[in-house]
């Protein structure tokens, strides 16, 4: 006979899940027993270091990866990082054990009599199978439903004594079936686009992660170039969606209102593309666009274009859409100038400014370096010393939840082993992921962890002033030595204070094929 677990193992052979990531509990084991040898476990010592490898893993490679967790308290530590997942839009599909299916009810122990419930807010589909019959298509409904746009995580819960069923004769069916994603953009409404930036006097794009996702950066340069446009980057971004180091590139957007209005006020039509309208972070009021300006948003997720409070929505492909709109407008003289230099900051004795370590991995890593980045203080030296210009060169954490960055950068050096991966980590921010590092030293991924140590929850002094909020307890973060921990993970580690130290060991680091950790010493003000 054919069991379940049978089944289950080649409805994600046929759709190419192939790569799990998990932190397993008891339940899980029935599942796990006599694990496929065409299949790869990549184990993590903590649920959210999972979620963020994984995660990582969907964004980077564009497949979709199973996360095996826990039931109840398991799945439970997954959420923090799940919620950056839900805003990345991962395709991640979440199989999390369950007691014995007659004995949830009484919830014993380990059991989750709400499977369902836990992760739905932070989920497209969230189910537990009403019969172990209906085990086969509820996955494949979870798999289907996460890969599709918009994309996002979904999760089943099974019993594991569900395993060991006999399937009927109906699960080949629901195993071949295949699923086509959304048409395209209708020709009405591709000329509706055309003629409002064909007549636009001084048009700008605002680009979003959807774009870098779909890989779509070159239509997006394309567009550009043609309508002579600036080309700013959505605020709280999560993905580059266009060339820094491009003479049409104008910026990050602030994550405020009355700012991101000033700026964009200097032009009549206003097109963004695959970000929502807009994330805003900062409290600064203001009128949500200046008098003149028209905004039109192309998104293909529906609730992106619902939710948003002005401008007038496309719902279309991302990709496709700009490629058309690049082929259809009228081609205008592209006048835009290279940006002025920022002056670079000033290292202070036994301390680095944040500047010297962005420019030292900018100079000294390989041209198509991918970034992972979760250092927020750090923002303004991160852009303004890397230059970044190939398709899925940054990943931060979508939702702003920390512990993504440092386990991400696994599951993403994993999906891209042909580029390098450096992690630019906060000092506050590493101790959320740090068991992501015996993972790296486990399966030897080569990633380059850079953590930035100011010994400062840096993010919440700075708004803390912003906010004006005054005696505050101390965010000092003093004593901690990531050499040490590294070492104790099974990661080669340095400490750098200063430049020639840093730039020597970042050397030794990128000609090397293995997992390294530096203690780059950076000060705060």
């Amino acid at each position: 006979m054919t069991t379940i677990r049978e089944a289950t193992y080649e409805l994600l052979r046929q759709q190419g899940i192939t790569k799990m990531f998990g932190n397993p509990g008891s339940n899980e084991l029935t599942f796990l027993r006599d694990f496929p040898e065409d299949f790869e476990y990549v184990l993590g010592l903590h649920e959210g270091a999972v979620m963020a490898m994984a995660d990582g893993y969907a964004q980077a490679s564009g497949e979709i990866p199973l996360v095996s967790l826990h039931s109840a308290a398991g799945t439970g530590t997954s959420m923090g990082v799940l919620a950056n997942t839900a805003v990345s839009k991962s395709p991640v599909v979440v199989l999390s054990g369950q007691q014995l299916r007659e004995l949830v009810g009484q919830d014993i122990m380990v059991a989750s009599h709400d499977a369902a419930q836990l992760p739905k807010p932070l989920s497209k589909f969230s189910a537990e199978p009403i019969s172990a019959k209906d085990v086969v298509r509820t996955l494949s409904q979870a798999i289907h439903l996460a890969n599709m746009h918009p994309k996002g995580p979904t999760h089943i819960s099974v019993p594991h004594d569900d395993w060991d069923q006999e399937i009927d004769e109906n699960v080949a069916l629901t195993i071949s079936r295949k699923v086509t994603d959304a048409s395209a953009l209708a020709e009405a409404n591709l000329a509706e686009l055309t003629a409002a930036l064909d007549g636009a006097k001084n048009p700008a794009l605002v680009l979003g992660p959807e774009v870098d996702a779909t890989h779509a950066n070159t239509a997006a340069v394309h567009l550009a170039e043609r309508l002579g446009a600036k080309a700013w980057i959505a605020p709280s971004p999560a993905r580059c969606p266009f060339p820094t180091n491009h003479s049409n590139f104008a910026g990050l957007l602030p994550a405020n209102i009355a700012d991101i209005s000033d700026l964009l006020s200097e032009h009549d039509v206003v097109l963004v593309v695959g970000a929502p309208v807009f994330r805003y972070h900062h409290d600064k009021p203001g009128n949500y666009l200046a008098a003149g300006v028209r905004l039109l948003h192309i998104s293909q997720d529906p609730d992106e274009i619902a939710r948003a409070a002005f401008g007038d929505a496309y719902f279309a492909p991302v990709a496709d859409t700009l490629e058309r709109l690049a082929q259809s407008v009228t081609v205008r003289e592209n006048k835009q100038m290279p940006k002025a230099k920022r002056a670079p900051g000033v290292d202070r004795e036994g301390r680095m400014h944040p500047d010297t370590v962005f420019r030292s991995i900018q100079e000294l890593g390989p041209k198509d370096l991918i970034h992972v980045v979760e250092s927020t203080s750090t923002a303004e030296s991160f852009w303004g010393n890397i230059s970044m210009s190939e398709q899925g060169s940054l990943y931060t954490a979508a939702a702003g939840g920390l512990g993504f960055g440092l386990p991400a950068a696994v599951g993403i050096q994993l999906a891209q082993p042909e580029r390098r991966v450096v992690a630019e980590i906060g000092d506050g921010s590493a101790n959320f992921g740090i068991t992501g590092l015996w993972t790296a030293a486990r399966h030897q991924v080569p990633v380059v962890f850079v953590i930035l140590r100011n010994e400062s929850y840096g993010a919440l002094v700075n708004f803390g002033r912003r906010m004006g909020t005054e005696g505050l307890p101390s965010f000092n973060l003093s004593g901690i030595d990531f050499v040490s921990l590294a070492k104790g993970y099974g990661v080669r580690a340095e400490l750098a204070t200063n430049e020639s130290d840093l730039r020597d060991a970042l050397s030794r680091a990128f000609a090397g094929n293995e997992p390294v950790l530096i203690e780059a010493v950076t000060y705060f003000d």
